[in-house]
């Protein structure tokens, strides 16, 4: 059951590869992003983790973000975040495979995601952008009873406005 939920939220990262500091780091995520990583679990060989994402800012400002999920020995599957602002530096939503809120916040240069997945666990992702602001990195931790199960490292990248 981990396998299949800690590479479904590797690619989790909808909110903030820009330049910092960012007005709107949601705009990002407008227009079509790639997340490509490795996704490494306790007890698993290290397998590569790739979602291709379409975002829309909606008229009153939040994002919608549908990715389609290609993990390696998993088949595709399509998630869907949506994530709107609630104060500076901070982002409140909700993704198709968390259990609850997904709470994001701008730390220094980067950004924190936190929130639960099926099966009592529970993800912290730091989503950090590169000066530019088409691209950025992402590390991921997924805990279970407060110890370390899975992690990953990924690129991110913006493929058009």
């Amino acid at each position: 059951m981990l396998g299949a939920f800690a590479g479904a939220a590797m690619v989790c990262v909808p909110v903030s590869v820009a330049a910092v500091p960012l007005e709107n780091p949601l705009r990002f995520f407008e227009g079509r992003t790639e997340s490509v990583g490795t996704m490494k679990m306790i007890m698993k060989k290290p397998y590569r983790v790739r979602s291709i994402g379409q975002g829309k800012i909606t008229a009153d400002g939040s994002l919608i973000l549908v990715q389609k999920v290609q993990d390696d020995g998993e088949p595709p599957k399509e998630r869907t975040w949506r994530i709107r602002r609630v104060g500076p530096g901070k982002f409140s939503g909700t993704m198709t495979e968390a259990k609850g809120p997904v709470t994001i916040e701008q730390v220094g240069e980067g950004y924190r995601f936190r929130f639960k997945i099926h099966g009592g666990l529970s993800v912290e992702q730091w989503v950090t952008p590169d000066p530019g602001g088409r691209t950025g990195s992402s590390k991921l931790t997924i805990r279970k009873y407060g110890m370390k199960v899975a992690s990953s490292d990924a690129r991110i990248r913006k493929l058009s406005d």
